[in-house]
């Protein structure tokens, strides 16, 4: 009897220990000190580095780097949650939440249209692709998600990647305490998160509007005066990624090893040679891989103008800090790490 009892304690002690496999779960309260805890916001639908950035982060989570706890689609209309599903079950993840924003930006600009993708059929009309997703109307609203999926993690512990809008976030920061947890978004944020890593801002000498938060500014300009004071956000700005372009003939050839690949469709049915450069990902890669692969500013504080412009103000207590592009070489070391994920066989 006690040998059984040993038994069933082991199991119940290794499968604690499990690593849970593109969803989040409850953890004790205490230091994390664990793999990266990711969560992607993303305008889905807008442009194909978006495609990337998710492709990026199965391919981290599947080798232990990162643990993947969903997405949150911030453009309005469900097409790119439908994206969004196709993607986690052509990769594995088939159950990764989703959360669709419901209120937010109307007809925000799109650069290169895929959001047939969850269409694309054989000969015969067979769908190319599966979906789990049976009614996307249903989907949660994405500050919801995020209120969930926050409570459940350690303190100090959950990496927020934004490539998109603001939206869901300025909604979480403005939420209420709830079914998920009593604190309030700003406080919730403060205990939860350990970083936003954000693809946005114009810093050095030019001052312009940031197109992100420009398509929506009344939620950047709550995203900007609710955000923590003491929770860090580097942002990615555009030039970062300017330097790194994955040409689409490129793309299709890096995925010569299946016919049927959602990032290879895309680029075999759209136009996709728009000048299309990996922005998105610079914000994913920093999140999983760490500081020791970009160069930084130093610390300061960002504010938004009503012009949409992005105020940096050095201060060594800021919370903020941003990308500084690389050369060359690094460009290409960026673009081999995108392109090794997408020649990756399944």
């Amino acid at each position: 009897m006690k040998s059984h009892i040993a038994a069933e304690v082991l199991i119940f002690i290794l499968a604690t220990l499990t690593l849970p496999s593109c969803s989040g779960v409850n953890k004790e309260d205490g230091p994390y000190g664990g793999v990266p805890l990711v969560i992607l916001d993303t305008d889905m639908v807008s442009s194909t580095d978006d495609l990337f950035a998710l492709e990026m982060l199965y391919s981290y989570q599947n080798d232990g780097m990162c643990e993947f706890l969903g997405v949150i689609v911030d453009r309005l209309g469900e097409s790119g949650a439908a994206v969004v599903d196709v993607m986690n079950n052509y990769f594995g993840c088939p159950h990764l939440p989703i959360g669709l924003v419901k209120e937010g930006i109307a007809a925000p600009r799109v650069w290169i249209d895929y959001s047939a993708l969850p269409t694309y059929a054989d000969k015969e009309g067979k769908p190319l692709f599966e979906r789990s997703v049976r009614d996307y109307a249903s989907l949660p609203d994405g500050w919801e998600v995020y209120r969930r999926l926050l409570s459940s993690s350690p303190d100090h512990s959950v990496s927020i990647c934004s490539v998109g809008f603001v939206t869901a976030l300025s909604q979480l920061l403005l939420s209420e305490g709830d079914k998920y947890s009593p604190l309030g978004g700003v406080e919730l944020v403060r205990r939860k998160v350990k970083c936003l890593y954000i693809m946005g801002g114009v810093f050095g000498e030019s001052v312009e509007p940031d197109f992100n938060f420009a398509q929506g500014l009344s939620f950047a300009q709550d995203f900007f005066r609710l955000w923590p004071e003491d929770v860090d956000m580097v942002f990615s700005p555009m030039e970062v990624g300017q330097g790194i372009e994955y040409k689409p003939d490129v793309v299709i050839a890096d995925v010569s090893w299946t016919d049927v690949h959602p990032i290879k469709q895309v680029y075999m049915t759209c136009d996709c040679n728009t000048g299309q450069m990996m922005w998105d990902p610079m914000a994913v890669i920093q999140a999983v891989e760490g500081d020791s692969l970009f160069n930084l500013s130093q610390r300061g504080t960002i504010s938004i103008t009503s012009g949409a412009e992005t105020i940096f103000t050095p201060s060594a207590e800021g919370n903020c800090r941003y990308q500084l592009p690389g050369d060359e070489t690094w460009n290409s070391g960026m673009l081999e790490k995108i392109r090794r994920v997408n020649r990756r066989k399944r």
